[in-house]
């Protein structure tokens, strides 16, 4: 289940309509359709905030994987399907180790992140993330 999808189950669950959740968040009521209906490929974080504030679930419940089995082994299980959206941090390093391989440029070189150990690889996404940052200062019109 991407992000929108699970925003959407989510506000179902509570038996919210747009327009309620909407209100409840200060959201607006299309931000948060393109949002469950992957239009919006990249909400802000604070909008995510909000949203799931106003759902009462955690920010990191709309990126984990919730349908998997819990007497799966965590190392075989696959918890993160798609990253619609970085977190701030890097904190599981399955995720970590996707969002590295998602990017094809990584693999240059003789560059494997699949060699990584889970404390590696975190590392490495954070600072992937750090970069991204100061960049983004650069080119922030």
């Amino acid at each position: 289940m991407n992000i929108g999808e699970k925003l959407k189950h989510a506000r179902e669950e509570k038996k919210l309509t747009l327009k309620s959740l909407a209100d409840i968040s200060g959201v607006g009521q299309s931000t948060i359709s393109d949002i469950e209906n992957g239009l919006s490929k990249n909400p802000r974080r604070d909008t995510l905030n909000k949203l799931a504030n106003a759902l009462d679930v955690s920010i990191s419940d709309l990126f984990s994987d919730t349908t998997s089995n819990k007497n799966e082994d965590t190392s075989s299980k696959k918890a993160y399907l798609n990253i619609d959206i970085v977190p701030e941090e890097f904190t599981d390093a399955n995720l970590a180790r996707q969002y590295v391989n998602k990017h094809q440029i990584f693999g240059s070189h003789g560059f494997d992140p699949d060699k990584l150990d889970d404390s590696e690889i975190l590392e490495f996404a954070n600072e992937l993330l750090k970069q991204m940052e100061m960049v983004s200062f650069k080119y922030r019109k």
